[in-house]
């Protein structure tokens, strides 16, 4: 018994016999399509190193400023990318909120800054803290907590239960340099 696919190459070998110029044409046609995969692929790949290169300095940036001046440039960030009645309200007392913020479908954001070097994490305290106050103490809607460094697991898993949204060094590059979303999206 001779299968399908066995018909269709001996099918396929008797057309390029008989039109040899045929199989040159599809040669040339599949050298083609691999030839573009292969510069396609390599496109990706650079434009993906150039964007965290890129993503890279704005973490170096951020973990040079003061505390107060990441408050700050995340507040730049909300105005810049649509937020209205953007105040800076952290401190000692600032019940989890360093930044407030009226996104641009309408409600209230609650950012919690923290600015730590590359080998310190936030941990799950952190967001139990936002998430016992960003909506009765401060009226927010969504609270995030926007990092230098990263979270511990059990900060995330708790932060995915609650309905925080978390951004890390890698996030936060991405939102600065409009690579990636902003903590509202």
């Amino acid at each position: 018994m001779v299968s399908g696919a066995a018909i269709g190459v001996i099918v396929l070998v008797g057309i390029l016999a008989a039109h040899p110029v045929l199989g040159v044409l599809m040669v040339i046609g599949l050298l083609a399509v691999v030839v573009a995969t292969v510069v396609r692929s390599f496109r990706r790949r650079t434009e993906a190193r150039a964007v965290w290169a890129a993503r890279a300095q704005h973490v170096e940036a951020y973990q040079s400023m003061s505390p107060k001046e990441f408050e700050h440039a995340l507040a730049f960030l909300c105005q810049r990318d649509g937020c209205r009645d953007v105040r800076v309200v952290g401190g000692s007392g600032d019940l989890g909120a360093d930044v407030i913020a009226t996104v641009p479908d309408g409600r209230r954001l609650i950012l919690q800054a923290k600015r730590y070097g590359p080998n310190s994490t936030v941990g799950s305290g952190d967001v139990q803290k936002v998430n016992g106050t960003y909506q009765h103490a401060h009226g927010g809607h969504l609270a995030a907590i926007v990092t230098t460094s990263r979270f511990t697991q059990s900060a995330r898993d708790y932060a995915v239960r609650v309905g925080i949204r978390l951004l890390d060094g890698d996030a936060l590059a991405g939102w600065t340099s409009r690579t990636g979303p902003a903590p509202w999206h």
